[in-house]
């Protein structure tokens, strides 16, 4: 299982950072609504500008800990940031869902938060 969360860890930390900072402004099949970039994405949802920036921060952020939680003595900060990573996609699975996007446009977020869910069960503390 251990392998498993750290390939997990390498797809969404990469993954988050490709969206984040390579594709923030670029115009993709998976945005919400018909957003053009990640500000008019957030527009879509209803949401402020500043929430777009906040959600960046805990995203690009937890994709760093996540890389850096690959080297043993820094494994504890990855589970923290496997749950921001959940919780946050679940929030766009849900966003989707509000604007009534078709289910192709929340697979990638439905995909990272599965993948962050492996990477949380591959973290838990034994009991």
């Amino acid at each position: 299982m251990e392998t498993l969360a750290q390939i997990c860890q390498i797809i969404v930390g990469c993954g988050l950072l490709n969206v984040w900072l390579l594709r923030f402004n670029k115009s993709t099949a998976y945005r919400g609504g018909t957003a053009a970039n990640m500000l008019e994405e957030f527009a879509a949802y209803g949401l402020p500008a500043w929430s777009c920036y906040l959600v960046g921060f805990l995203k690009v952020t937890s994709a760093f800990a996540l890389l850096a939680g690959l080297i043993p003595t820094l494994s504890v900060i990855v589970l923290p940031a496997a749950v921001i990573v959940a919780l946050l996609m679940a929030g766009a699975v849900a966003m989707h869902v509000k604007v009534g996007d078709p289910f192709k446009k929340s697979v990638p977020a439905l995909s990272v938060l599965i993948l962050s869910a492996i990477i949380i069960a591959g973290h838990w503390p034994a009991a």
